[in-house]
């Protein structure tokens, strides 16, 4: 009856009118100065993958940080993209290659990959499966899986109609346990997964033709994934230039699984057209959002989104102290916490108290 309580006050929690009030969390600040690009949990601790100060360790239990990094010899790069983990080892993605740490044994080794060259061994996205006990590893070229259970390394080459930029993998999301998807440089791949696993027999392409993503743009970047029961949510690139400026047009889109697609930008209320991440919290999404500056030639974070998934409305987050260039939005079941320029940041969702309540819909 205890736990029964308390996950009815945490779900009504997600139901609570957000958009009030511009200043509503309690927010932590952690990591100060530092650049965090990824952040994922194995349960017990939350992970961040950094740029230039290696990768770090927050134990939940004993609420004590850790570093791997250069400084104390326990990894010999300080540069991550990614990061995912289960209960006995952490995968991270650098420029080269991939690292692995065994829990038990409390080492790193490096796995370097032959197949695509250097830019093989940039590692731009990481997921642990737990259905098929296997680690997806997005690379600039071609996808890998690790599966656990044979110790195996296993690449696909994930190329459509000669596109190299379908094969260059940007983010990966498990949906249970029968579909993958992989996002690319000019679209995204639906997989179905099976155990005679084969990706030319059993895959689907979406690119901006046929009217996918609404068609719009030259190519479809796709930055961020998000599945849920019934929708898809896809977060786009924005890459635009005075001589290309249809080149990447960015865009938060919601994908019903059929043949519908509905886009969110700068016209309903996003601060900018590029994604970097997406997550959900009951009835809200959490967007953050960029804007490309074609002049400097380099993404300029807007900060924080809140996108009701039911009213389809959209709400910025003001909130002075959290930094414009959130790389990464991660929940952890209780907290938020951002990866941004400026360090880790962690809002605690359970100490807000607002008037309004809505009912909870189901996830969609």
């Amino acid at each position: 009856m205890k736990k029964l309580f308390y996950i009815f006050g945490f779900v009504i929690l997600f139901a609570i009118d957000l958009y009030p009030q511009d200043v509503i969390y309690d927010i932590q600040n952690y990591l100060e100065g530092v650049t965090v690009y990824d952040i994922s949990s194995d349960g017990e601790n939350i992970w961040f993958a950094t740029n230039g100060k290696g990768i770090y360790q927050y134990s939940l239990i004993k609420n004590k940080w850790y570093n791997y990094s250069t400084n104390n010899k326990k990894l010999k790069l300080d540069f991550f993209y990614c990061i995912t983990a289960n209960k006995d080892y952490v995968w991270a993605g650098s420029t080269d290659g991939l690292y692995i740490y065994n829990k038990k044994r409390h080492r790193w080794i490096r796995r370097k990959f032959g197949k695509g060259g250097q830019l093989g061994n940039w590692i731009r996205s990481l997921s642990f499966d737990k259905y098929s006990n296997s680690v997806w590893i997005g690379r600039f070229q071609f996808l890998t899986r690790y599966n656990l259970s044979t110790r195996r390394f296993t690449d696909y080459d994930l190329t459509v109609n000669g596109n190299d930029k379908s094969n260059t993998i940007k983010s990966i999301a498990v949906d249970g346990d029968s579909l993958l998807w992989i996002g690319t440089e000019a679209g995204v791949h639906k997989i179905y997964k099976h155990k005679k696993f084969r990706i030319d027999s059993t895959k689907k392409y979406y690119d901006n033709s046929l009217n996918y993503f609404n068609g719009e743009g030259d190519e479809v970047s796709v930055s961020s994934l998000l599945p849920g029961k019934e929708y898809i949510w896809f977060g786009t690139d924005e890459f635009i230039t005075p001589q290309n400026p249809n080149f990447n047009v960015g865009g938060l889109f919601r994908f019903n699984r059929k043949g519908e697609w509905i886009k969110f930008d700068k016209a309903d209320g996003l601060q900018g057209n590029g994604i970097f991440s997406l997550a959900r919290t009951g009835n809200y999404l959490w967007v953050s959002v960029y804007h490309f500056n074609s002049q400097k030639k380099e993404a300029q974070g807007l900060g924080l989104t809140l996108l009701n998934r039911v009213l389809l409305s959209v709400k910025p987050v003001n909130d002075e102290r959290i930094p414009n260039n959130v790389y990464k939005i991660f929940f952890d079941g209780t907290n938020i916490w951002l990866g941004t320029n400026k360090g880790a940041f962690k809002i605690n969702l359970t100490n807000k108290l607002i008037p309004n309540f809505k009912d909870l819909n189901t996830e969609q």
